[in-house]
């Protein structure tokens, strides 16, 4: 059958194209996609060609390539093997791509409750990437914990940090329209961190420092000003730090005598199988974050503002790669 697809023939350049694929595999499900969800770091990091997109793999830097790992759809089909979904089901699809219809293993599809939208579905994967590293931090209920840099995954882990009992939650960025975001979605307080004594101020309303900060600038100096904030033995997750690394941090004064533990926090780094005390699997996760949304513990549908055709997918990339006020929850509406 053909499909359509988003897809980054060169650098700076975005495409809707046309291929073929065909449900050939036991284990593979069929998915109609009805929303995707854009993660603006990674995927602008995708078609501008950064060499370290790929993490700890090694660089790679070739074209044509594609993006998206966050959607929520309908099952169309399923391999003879497949036991958990059926056609028909509503499921998030993880790791999947800006696709119209998604072939992925049955392991990659999660069956969504009733009462969560494909809107909401299509953040719950994203959405484990903070949980992630809010379980390998040991945040216990009452402690102060601070979230460097408010985009799509500062916003969740300001979300998620509340739901988690953290106080106060405290959201940091130098754009003022993220600090209010994070307001709305929980955050106690808000700090521009370029702002005299910022550092200061967080130790104040902590009394004494943040004994959990989810660091997600991927800047050196968003990870260094953080460091300022934190308490005594405090824990830090390096989210979204660094894809640079030219850049110098005082570990000695700022890290070694203060206890600091510093926690890598890749959403790949966490097991495959079976989840265990501070590190789920992907899917357990997920279904965490659906049963929070259906409890009424975590809301996203404030953060839903943004809806594109998949056809403007040039504009909108155009508009990731200069536009640093792109908005924070931005979608692909299927059915256009």
């Amino acid at each position: 059958m053909n499909i359509k697809q988003i897809i980054f023939p060169r650098p700076n350049c975005a495409e809707l194209v046309e291929k073929e694929i065909e449900l050939t595999a036991p284990n593979e499900v069929l998915v109609r996609t009805e929303v995707s969800t854009i993660s603006p770091g990674t995927e602008r990091a995708n078609i501008i060609g950064d060499a370290n997109v790929a993490g700890r793999n090694a660089p790679d830097t070739t074209f044509p390539r594609s993006s998206g790992y966050n959607s929520a759809g309908v099952v169309v089909a399923v391999g003879e093997a497949v036991t958990s979904v059926a056609p028909g089901d509503r499921v998030v699809v993880y790791w999947g791509k800006h696709r119209d219809y998604n072939l992925v293993p049955e392991e990659q599809v999660v069956k969504m409750p009733d009462g969560i939208s494909f809107e909401e579905g299509a953040l719950s994967f994203i959405a484990t990437f903070p949980l992630a590293a809010i379980r390998k931090c040991r945040l216990e209920i009452g402690e102060p914990a601070m979230v460097m840099g408010l985009g799509l995954l500062g916003q969740l882990a300001i979300r998620l940090l509340r739901a988690a009992g953290a106080y106060p939650v405290i959201g940091v960025d130098p754009v003022a329209s993220r600090r209010e975001e994070a307001v709305q979605g929980g955050a106690d307080y808000v700090f521009d961190p370029f702002a005299e004594g910022f550092a200061a101020e967080v130790k104040r309303v902590t009394g004494g420092g943040a004994k959990v900060c989810i660091e997600v600038t991927g800047v050196g100096a968003g990870m260094d000003g953080a460091l300022d904030c934190m308490a005594k033995f405090g824990r830090m997750a390096l989210l979204g730090c660094t894809r640079d690394k030219e850049f110098n941090i005082d570990y000695y004064r700022k890290v070694h005598c203060p206890g600091i533990t510093l926690i890598g926090a890749h959403t790949l780094a966490r097991p495959k199988v079976e989840s265990h005390p501070g590190y789920f699997t992907h899917r357990d996760d997920i279904n965490a974050v659906l049963q929070l949304q259906l409890g009424g513990r975590l809301d996203f549908k404030p953060m839903l503002t943004e809806k594109y055709a998949p056809a403007e997918c040039a504009a909108v990339y155009e508009r990731i790669i200069n536009d640093r006020s792109f908005p924070t929850v931005a979608q692909f509406d299927w059915k256009k």
